[in-house]
């Protein structure tokens, strides 16, 4: 008898190291982003202008929910394959979609959106303030040179003990575990309530997708520019910032808590809930 080998497969590594370095290249964005408006802009724009950039940042997954939504209603193999010879729908079981087209369409729009990033400037002026002379001795610029040497070695000198100052600050921790307990839970629901949806209302997964991305994030994106609008016009300080979060966060868990009474009916499935007669 001749053994029989598993099929397996070492692709999943190549889709890793990608993500991987995505990551690599998006984290950035949203620190050192901040740090760069907080910088340039007047102190009261700049809740504005932070509100547009976290509505980008769902921009986006809404747009690659609607791409993926797209690409799970092609065949996995487009291209190489007949339609003529595919036999199931999107809405069987056994349907797999493109999903690496969409792999390669972001991966594209990525690299075409880094390049202006090389033309942006090294400084700025400050919003509203007058420009300065750009005539600067060498002399000058030398010793701004060697202030930035000194000034990155006293940093990571001073990494480690400002990291435990940090750990031990109970307003930042808190924070961090509120949004830890935020991003799971809207994780989990990215994560799954499509499948809850192909299950319990027998969508097919690219409907699924696309609800996700209607109802989900367009009410997100409403909500960071109603709210960068709202401190903008009113000048809110930190401490009314942290109490309205409070109260808006209370109400948003407390509506949640309704969702336990909202119980849909088990749909039959042979074996499990029901017999095979």
């Amino acid at each position: 008898t001749e053994c029989e080998k598993e099929p397996g497969s070492l692709l999943w590594i190549f889709v890793m190291i990608g993500n991987i370095v995505r990551g690599m290249g998006e984290t950035p964005i949203m620190p050192l982003g901040i740090s760069y408006l907080e910088d340039f802009a007047k102190a009261e724009n700049s809740p504005f202008y932070l509100a547009c950039l976290h509505t980008a940042t769902v921009i986006g997954p809404f747009l690659g929910l609607l791409l993926a939504s797209f690409c799970a209603e092609l065949f996995v193999d487009i291209g190489s394959v007949s339609a003529d010879e595919i036999t199931i729908t999107a809405t069987d079981a056994r349907w797999v979609g493109a999903w690496w087209l969409g792999i390669l369409i972001c991966a594209l729009l990525n690299l075409l959106v880094g390049i202006p990033f090389w033309f942006l400037p090294k400084s700025l002026v400050k919003e509203g303030e007058t420009n300065e002379p750009e005539e600067t001795s060498e002399k000058s610029l030398a010793t701004l040179q060697e202030n930035d040497k000194n000034e990155t070695k006293q940093t990571m000198y001073d990494f480690i003990p400002f990291l435990k100052a940090l750990f031990h600050n109970p307003v930042y921790m808190l924070f961090i575990c509120i949004t830890v307990l935020q991003f799971s839970a809207f994780d989990g629901m990215i994560s799954f309530m499509p499948k809850y949806l192909e299950q319990q209302f027998g969508k097919s997964a690219s409907d699924a997708i696309f609800l996700i991305g209607v109802y989900n994030l367009p009410v997100l994106c409403v909500g960071y520019f109603s709210g960068g609008l709202f401190m903008k016009k009113f000048k809110i300080n930190i401490y009314q910032a942290a109490n309205i979060a409070f109260w808006v966060s209370l109400l948003e868990y407390l509506l949640y808590f309704a969702a336990y009474w909202t119980v849909c009916d088990t749909s039959p499935v042979a074996g499990l809930t029901v017999s095979y007669q």
